[in-house]
């Protein structure tokens, strides 16, 4: 339970990166459409989400080289990095586009119909700890010299 509050406190850093980027990208003087605009702004989310979440939320499951690390940025992109930029960008299409909400109230909901499959795929595939080998004990024969 500790574990989906410190995943929700490091989403609500995400989103509100997210928002804000989304914002500055949408409002500014020659602005990018929305469904570009929200790909950066959710890329920028993950990344942030992602160091946040390997220093604090999974702090118990560290990885042991460089090369961990970014075996589980790939796989943290996949898993929630692809939900969240294809879910984001299908909902914004259908929210903004097709039933004209606000930007910033179809984000949030956005977001929030993600969060829930993003949290099951953090903990059972980028951050997942490989079980120890269990280890039978040795039996040895008992030889009469």
């Amino acid at each position: 339970m500790f574990r989906w509050i410190k995943f929700n406190a490091v989403g609500i850093s995400g989103f509100a990166l997210q928002t804000s980027v989304l914002f500055a990208l949408t409002h500014k003087a020659r602005p990018l459409g929305y469904l570009a605009a929200t790909a950066c702004a959710v890329e920028l989310a993950i990344l942030n989400n992602f160091i946040w979440h390997q220093r604090w939320t999974w702090k118990d499951r560290p990885s042991l080289s460089k090369a961990e690390t970014l075996q589980r940025l790939a796989k943290f992109h996949v898993t929630n990095g692809a939900l969240s930029i294809a879910g984001n960008l299908a909902f914004m299409t259908l929210f903004v586009g097709v039933l004209k909400i606000h930007i910033v109230v179809a984000n949030i909901t956005s977001v929030a119909l993600c969060s829930i499959f993003n949290f099951l795929l953090a903990d059972r595939i980028a951050f997942h700890r490989a079980r120890k080998q269990e280890t039978k004990p040795q039996i040895t024969p008992i030889t009469q010299t």
